[in-house]
C-alpha cells in the first residue's frame, strides 16, 4: 500500500463537494438509490474520491437491492481497512480507505459467494475509472 495521506479539514473541503466531504470525511451516509453508482454496471475500477487509491473492481460489484453500490471484496486486501462502528444500536463494521482514512461505508456478512461479504459503499466516496470493455 502507498504511504498514508493526511490533509487538513480545510484542504479536504476545498477538494471535495459538500456531499463528498460529509460522507468521506465526516462518516455520513448518502440516501439509498441516489448515488451515481448504485445501479451502474460499467466496467472499470472504483477509486477513492479523496486520494485516488483503487478500492474496488466493477467485476466484484453486485446488485444487493440496498440502493448502495455493493462489492464482494476490495480490489486488494490492502486497499481498505475496517473498524468497529458503535454509532447505532447495532455494532457494524466500518470500511475506510487504507491510504487516506476516507469513510466508505460498511461490510456485512450477508453477501454472495465466493466471499459471503457485502461491502456496502457510498457512491459519494468513489470515483469510477471506466474501462472500455
Amino acid at each position: 500500500m502507498a504511504e498514508k495521506l493526511s490533509k487538513s479539514e480545510s484542504e479536504w473541503r476545498a477538494q471535495l463537494t459538500p456531499e463528498q466531504f460529509k460522507v468521506a470525511r465526516q462518516k455520513g451516509t448518502e440516501a439509498p438509490f441516489t448515488g451515481p453508482y448504485w445501479n451502474n454496471h460499467d466496467p472499470g475500477q472504483y477509486r477513492c474520491v479523496c486520494c485516488g487509491a483503487v478500492l474496488f473492481d466493477a467485476a466484484d460489484k453486485f446488485n444487493s437491492g440496498t440502493g448502495w453500490p455493493s462489492y464482494t471484496r476490495p480490489a486488494s486486501p490492502e486497499a481498505v481497512e475496517t473498524e468497529s462502528d458503535k454509532s447505532h444500536v447495532i455494532v457494524r463494521t466500518e470500511v475506510h480507505c487504507a491510504r487516506c482514512n476516507a469513510h466508505l461505508g460498511h461490510v456485512f456478512e450477508d453477501g454472495p459467494r465466493p466471499t459471503g461479504l457485502r461491502y456496502c459503499i457510498n457512491s459519494a466516496s468513489l470515483k469510477l475509472e471506466r474501462k472500455d470493455g
